[in-house]
């Protein structure tokens, strides 16, 4: 007898700019609905150290210095998503990137009796994004994060947790990098954009909000569709 497709395990695609806090918001959805994160780049770890078929498959294409096909994405995606862990749904972030791997996942989910349950775009302003990023450093003795505007070291360069005046900052973290990645994104993820709005799925959030008024707006959502 068939299942259906609103018992199967949800699964909701995360959409926005590095930066724009994906990372920390499915974190919060994992705990409180019982999801899983997914990242590919976890996913591609996980496999090659596993040494699953197509983990093997991963790491000779990565070792050969090449990028991992899709087809051998979906297939790490695939096997990962049976696991028990992910009976109640799962999160992706960072997958898919392009309209084809957008097709190709949902003809895997289709194959189960899934399909996505939600295409929740983080939107940011790119200037303000340059800001928040660029401004970031952290502390090379204790590892306390600041900001240049929104948390300050002491006296201008010294922790306030350990004392140290060693504070660093990420090579791509640079203004000029910061709008080079957020222009990138958005060359590329537009269509994503278009392709979940026709489908139905595309939900926005204001990412610029505070993290709490955020997580509430995303709960909000989830809790939407999980009900």
């Amino acid at each position: 007898m068939s299942v259906d497709v609103m018992t199967r395990p949800a699964v909701l695609i995360l959409l926005g700019p590095p930066g724009a806090g994906k990372g920390t918001q499915a974190r919060l959805l994992q705990d409180r609905f019982g999801l899983v994160q997914l990242s590919t780049g976890d996913l591609l770890r996980a496999a090659v150290a596993a040494g699953t078929a197509a983990g093997k498959q991963a790491k000779a294409v990565m070792d050969a210095g090449g990028l991992v096909s899709d087809e051998i994405v979906i297939a790490i995606l695939s096997d990962r998503m049976r696991d028990e862990d992910c009976r109640n749904g799962v999160i992706l972030d960072g997958f898919p990137r392009t309209t084809v791997q957008a097709e190709a996942l949902d003809g895997l989910l289709a194959s189960t009796g899934q399909r996505i349950n939600a295409a929740i775009s983080l939107e940011v302003d790119d200037s303000a994004m340059v800001e928040r990023i660029s401004g970031r450093s952290t502390c090379a003795g204790c590892g306390e994060g600041y900001h240049d505007t929104f948390k300050p070291p002491q006296d201008g360069n010294r922790c306030v947790k350990c004392g140290s005046t060693e504070l660093t900052r990420r090579a791509d973290d640079r203004a000029e990098t910061v709008a080079s990645r957020l222009e990138a994104y958005h060359a590329q993820t537009a269509p994503l954009i278009a392709y979940y709005e026709a489908a139905g799925v595309l939900r926005s959030i204001n990412a610029m909000a505070q993290i709490d008024k955020v997580s509430g707006d995303m709960t909000e959502v989830v809790e939407t569709i999980l009900n």
